[in-house]
Protein backbone atom coordinates (compact mmCIF):
# COMPACT_ATOMS: atom_id res chain seq x y z
CA UNK A 1 0.00 0.00 0.00
CA UNK A 2 1.68 3.54 -1.11
CA UNK A 3 1.07 6.72 0.94
CA UNK A 4 -1.65 7.58 -0.79
CA UNK A 5 -3.15 5.15 -0.72
CA UNK A 6 -3.14 4.75 2.83
CA UNK A 7 -3.98 8.07 3.33
CA UNK A 8 -7.09 8.03 0.97
CA UNK A 9 -7.86 5.18 2.75
CA UNK A 10 -7.53 6.15 6.86
CA UNK A 11 -11.17 7.03 6.86
CA UNK A 12 -11.79 3.76 6.74
CA UNK A 13 -9.62 2.52 9.39
CA UNK A 14 -11.63 2.02 11.83
CA UNK A 15 -14.37 0.11 9.15
CA UNK A 16 -11.55 -2.66 8.59
CA UNK A 17 -10.53 -3.03 12.42
CA UNK A 18 -14.30 -3.31 13.53
CA UNK A 19 -14.18 -6.38 10.46
CA UNK A 20 -10.51 -8.09 11.72
CA UNK A 21 -12.13 -7.89 15.19
CA UNK A 22 -15.33 -9.33 13.78
CA UNK A 23 -13.16 -12.24 11.86
CA UNK A 24 -11.05 -13.11 14.85
CA UNK A 25 -14.18 -13.47 17.44
CA UNK A 26 -15.42 -15.85 14.59
CA UNK A 27 -12.55 -17.68 13.81
CA UNK A 28 -12.41 -18.52 17.67
CA UNK A 29 -16.12 -19.83 17.84
CA UNK A 30 -15.27 -22.15 15.06
CA UNK A 31 -12.74 -23.65 16.70
CA UNK A 32 -14.30 -23.97 19.62
CA UNK A 33 -17.28 -25.45 17.48
CA UNK A 34 -15.09 -27.58 15.37
CA UNK A 35 -12.30 -28.39 18.01
CA UNK A 36 -11.23 -31.90 19.25
CA UNK A 37 -11.89 -30.34 22.82
CA UNK A 38 -15.28 -29.99 22.29
CA UNK A 39 -17.32 -31.83 24.84
CA UNK A 40 -19.96 -33.73 22.44
CA UNK A 41 -16.53 -34.58 19.87
CA UNK A 42 -15.50 -36.25 23.08
CA UNK A 43 -18.27 -37.94 24.34
CA UNK A 44 -18.59 -39.61 20.94
CA UNK A 45 -14.79 -40.56 20.68
CA UNK A 46 -15.28 -42.08 24.31
CA UNK A 47 -18.34 -44.00 22.85
CA UNK A 48 -16.66 -45.73 20.10
CA UNK A 49 -13.50 -46.19 22.30
CA UNK A 50 -15.80 -48.26 24.84
CA UNK A 51 -17.67 -50.02 21.95
CA UNK A 52 -14.04 -50.55 21.08
CA UNK A 53 -12.90 -51.96 24.01
CA UNK A 54 -10.34 -49.25 23.98
CA UNK A 55 -11.64 -48.41 27.30
CA UNK A 56 -13.33 -49.20 30.36
CA UNK A 57 -16.78 -49.01 31.69
CA UNK A 58 -15.23 -46.81 34.43
CA UNK A 59 -13.06 -44.48 32.56
CA UNK A 60 -15.99 -43.83 29.83
CA UNK A 61 -18.33 -42.82 32.88
CA UNK A 62 -15.36 -40.44 34.31
CA UNK A 63 -15.24 -38.68 30.28
CA UNK A 64 -18.77 -38.83 30.04
CA UNK A 65 -20.28 -36.88 33.11
CA UNK A 66 -16.68 -34.32 32.47
CA UNK A 67 -18.15 -34.01 28.73
CA UNK A 68 -21.98 -33.60 30.14
CA UNK A 69 -20.94 -31.14 32.60
CA UNK A 70 -19.34 -29.00 30.15
CA UNK A 71 -22.02 -29.14 27.92
CA UNK A 72 -24.76 -28.36 30.57
CA UNK A 73 -22.38 -25.16 31.17
CA UNK A 74 -22.30 -23.89 27.70
CA UNK A 75 -26.10 -24.54 27.33
CA UNK A 76 -26.49 -22.67 30.58
CA UNK A 77 -24.15 -19.79 29.55
CA UNK A 78 -26.43 -19.49 26.10
CA UNK A 79 -29.15 -19.45 28.32
CA UNK A 80 -28.12 -16.34 30.02
CA UNK A 81 -26.98 -14.80 27.01
CA UNK A 82 -30.60 -14.87 25.22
Amino acid sequence: MGLFTGLLTLPLAPVRGTMWIAEQIAAEAERELRGETSARRRLVAAERQLELGLLSLEEYEAIEDEALAQIEEEEERQEWAT
